[in-house]
């Protein structure tokens, strides 16, 4: 196996690891900040005192991140307040394999169609069984060999 596979293997491998530790798990609708701060039994005025800013700033902060506009740092920092880890992550819906399935079959579906169109015109058309299995097979095929473009609908 090219180490270019394995390497790509390894990134699959992380990817679905997180992906499945975080099935379920969605914001809650306070956000995690006001959720962790409330499940310690933190006030909002203490939780300033930790990090040296004023009670307005932390409700501020509780509603920045609900609206999505906080940055890292300082969900980072507001973490560490409350004794506690900020972790973020970036995973897909289904494992790694399942979109590249679903994108190979997408584009091939695409190519199929259009030199069925091409074919069509000259009286050449494929039967069913025929598009069925140049599906499939241009399906393998851009997944083992995925052309650079792959990701480009």
């Amino acid at each position: 196996m090219a180490l270019k596979n394995i390497v790509n293997k390894q990134y699959r491998n992380i990817a679905n690891k997180a992906a499945q530790q975080t099935f379920g798990l969605e914001v809650p609708s306070e956000g995690w900040l006001a959720v962790v701060r409330k499940a310690l039994g933190m006030s909002v005025v203490q939780l300033a005192k930790r990090r040296g800013v004023t009670r307005n700033q932390i409700s501020k902060l509780e509603r920045t991140e609900l609206q999505g506009a906080v940055t890292l740092r300082t969900m980072q920092n507001m973490a560490e307040a409350m004794d506690c880890r900020f972790v973020y992550a970036v995973v897909p819906r289904d494992d790694v394999e399942t979109l590249i399935d679903k994108q190979a079959r997408k584009k091939a579906l695409k190519l199929v169609s259009k030199a069925g169109q091409h074919m069509a015109l000259e009286a050449q058309s494929l039967s069913n069984e025929q598009m069925r299995f140049e599906l499939d097979r241009l399906t393998q095929e851009l997944k083992d060999k995925p052309p650079t473009d792959f990701w480009e609908d």
